[in-house]
């Protein structure tokens, strides 16, 4: 990787339960759920693990976002399941 760019980040697709979630929210409730998706993109190991899954639990206490989502082998695709903002 050279100097000038910073780490690739992840691909974010949002599955059929997170999309109708999405679209209740209200402007101000997407604009924080904007932020964790980036930052998740960024780092896909951000949230915890469920145990027994291949799920990952991210809750950002400031935006009062949480986000359970999963990220593929090779870290290029994070699949977002359910979305709470």
């Amino acid at each position: 990787m050279s100097p000038e760019h910073g780490a690739r980040r992840s691909q974010v697709i949002l599955v059929e339960p997170a999309l109708t979630q999405l679209a209740k929210l209200n402007a101000s409730e997407t604009h924080r759920l904007d932020r964790v998706i980036v930052a998740i993109s960024v780092n896909p190991e951000i949230g915890t693990e469920v145990p027994g899954t291949l799920l990952r639990d991210y809750v950002d206490e400031i935006d009062r976002v949480r986000v359970i989502y999963y990220v593929t082998a090779l870290r290029t695709i994070t699949i977002v399941a359910y979305v709470e903002a």
